[in-house]
């Protein structure tokens, strides 16, 4: 099997659950928000509404914003990529795939800018070799299309085998499956009870790197 490794990015390589929360702080407080509105925001991502423009909506509704849903959707996209960070460990963890001859690409679903703007600013981009995201390509997870276009970018083809390693069951593990890939799950306690498939099931990205350099 090739050297080859796919990252999800969100709750994967960075803690996008982290910078949310420090993001609904900064909201809360710029639009002089009620008591307890941070609980409240928090409530809304984890109640079924975590497309972004879905989530505004509810925002908007809920606390009676003057500002259009498109305004508050765009002002989070230009925020999140300052929030979000990636651990220096994680990076030297990329690093010691990469010189030991893997060749490591992120694969991820959302918005363009967004998820652009956090690769770039975290030191990601110099970190990997490639990236997909489905904002710039068309498609998303767990659609095969988006892990051929970086297995491609990677100078490396799906059918010669790799893998995936990410947070998501549906997007990450089965459309890793689909794609060929062996996988690893990062269970962080939001599929509970859930059967999966993945090869291997951990609680930190490094723990994956780990298995990936065993198997290296």
């Amino acid at each position: 099997m090739q050297r080859l490794a796919l990252f999800d990015l969100d709750n994967t390589l960075v803690d996008l659950d982290a910078a949310f929360r420090e993001w609904v702080q900064e909201f809360a407080e710029e639009h002089r928000l009620e008591v307890g509105a941070a609980d409240l925001l928090i409530g809304l991502d984890r109640d079924g509404y975590p497309h972004r423009q879905v989530f505004f909506s509810k925002v908007r509704e809920r606390f009676a914003l003057p500002d259009s849903v498109e305004e508050l959707w765009g002002r989070y996209r230009e925020r999140m990529p300052y929030l979000v960070r990636c651990r220096p460990e994680v990076l030297d963890g990329l690093a010691r795939l990469r010189a030991s001859g893997w060749r490591v690409a992120i694969v991820t679903n959302g918005t363009a800018d967004n998820q652009l703007g956090k690769i770039q600013h975290t030191g990601l981009a110099e970190a990997v070799d490639a990236y997909a995201l489905s904002g710039l390509e068309g498609i998303r997870k767990p659609d095969v299309g988006l892990f051929e276009i970086a297995a491609k970018r990677c100078g490396a083809a799906l059918a010669e085998g790799g893998w995936m390693i990410g947070d998501n069951l549906t997007a990450d593990i089965a459309g890793g499956r689909a794609a060929g890939l062996r996988t690893v799950w990062i269970d962080r306690g939001t599929w509970p009870g859930v059967d999966h498939q993945a090869d291997h099931v951990v609680t930190d990205v490094l723990q994956g790197i780990e298995i990936l350099q065993r198997y290296g």
